[in-house]
This record gives structure tokens, C-alpha cells and sequence, in this order.
């Protein structure tokens, strides 16, 4: 179930269906958002990175985006630390979250 999430997660974001995104990975935190672990942490601040981009793109809303946006921060040093078999999985989709909020945010100044 994880690598289905983890792909459909992905093609979201390809399609930037950032609210389906957010739900696909919600599917993986949910169960288990009270443990303890760097990966479950790390799926929140990606969860939080999805709906900072719908807030950006769909809801053009900037400073809600931004707020959301550094939730996501506090989280991005955990792909350095977790032990997880979806780590390179995790820093890919990092990568490409944060390139499409930087093109993203130039287009909303």
C-alpha cells in the first residue's frame, strides 16, 4: 500500500492535484500520526508542503500558503534522518515540491 500511495502522491503532483495529493499521503499518516518516528513526521511536513501548494495555486491564498509552507520546513530535516526503505522515494518528491513552490511563489509577486 505505502508504494501506491507514495506513486499516486507523485502523479498529484505531476497534475497539480494538490488536494488529492494531501489525501493520498493522509492515507499513510493518518493510522499512525501518534508514533514516534521520523517517518510519520516526514509524511506530515509533506502532507504540509501539498496543501501549501493548494493554497498557493488553486486558493491564491499567500500568506495562509507561506505559513503552511514553513510547517513543511520543520519537518524537511527528517529525510536525512529516517531509516525508511522510501527514503529516496521522500527526497524526490521533497525535490519537486520545492521546485514547484519556488516557480510557483515568483508567479504570485
Amino acid at each position: 500500500m505505502q508504494q501506491s500511495k507514495i506513486d499516486e502522491f507523485a502523479t498529484c503532483l505531476r497534475e497539480e492535484r494538490f488536494y488529492d495529493a494531501h489525501e493520498a499521503f493522509e492515507a499513510l499518516w493518518f493510522p499512525r500520526r501518534f508514533e514516534k518516528n521520523d517517518e510519520v513526521q516526514l509524511l506530515k511536513g509533506l502532507i504540509n508542503a501539498s496543501v501549501a501548494l493548494e493554497l498557493l495555486v488553486h486558493k491564491k491564498r499567500v500568506p495562509q500558503s507561506k505559513k503552511v509552507w514553513a510547517n513543511y520546513l520543520k519537518y524537511r530535516p527528517l529525510l536525512y534522518k529516517t531509516n525508511s526503505t522510501y527514503k529516496n522515494h521522500y527526497y524526490q518528491i521533497s525535490r519537486y515540491l520545492e521546485s514547484i513552490y519556488r516557480e510557483k511563489s515568483l508567479k504570485t509577486h
